[in-house]
């Protein structure tokens, strides 16, 4: 997904995850384990972009997400060379530097490389399907 600004971009990145995991057949979840991975997925997404709007010049470039049967990874691009930084924990109330520290604890990795003068943030997580009826379909 290439974006065109940050107006609705987090929206946008959400139901473009979504579309893609329901043709994956991560959706409808077939048990409340699976839900939970598919909608931490979600989650995730949202803080990426959301940091590609708040922290890089024009917003994020492209979401990209790729699955192999085995692991997920999303890929958010913006203009910024500058990585992200794992703040210290904020107070859980106060708004704001919570994001990363999400990713840091539902992604199995997480990271960032530079690409095209800004950078690539990244994030892994292994799929939730039962790998034997994956083979099977």
């Amino acid at each position: 997904m290439v974006f065109t600004g940050t107006d609705g971009a987090v929206q946008r990145s959400r139901e473009f995850s979504r579309d893609a995991l329901l043709s994956w057949r991560w959706l409808p979840a077939a048990d409340d384990e699976q839900l939970a991975v598919t909608e931490d997925v979600l989650l995730m997404v949202s803080e990426l972009v959301t940091n590609a709007c708040l922290h890089a010049p024009g917003g994020p470039r492209e979401l990209r997400l790729h699955w192999d049967g085995a692991r997920l990874r999303v890929e958010v691009t913006d203009g910024s060379p500058l990585p992200p930084r794992l703040r210290p924990a904020a107070e859980p109330g106060r708004p704001g530097g919570h994001g990363l520290r999400v990713v840091d604890r539902l992604a199995g990795a997480w990271g960032c490389k530079p690409e095209d003068g800004g950078k690539q943030v990244w994030l892994e997580v292994p799929s939730p399907l039962d790998h034997h009826v994956c083979r099977l379909l």
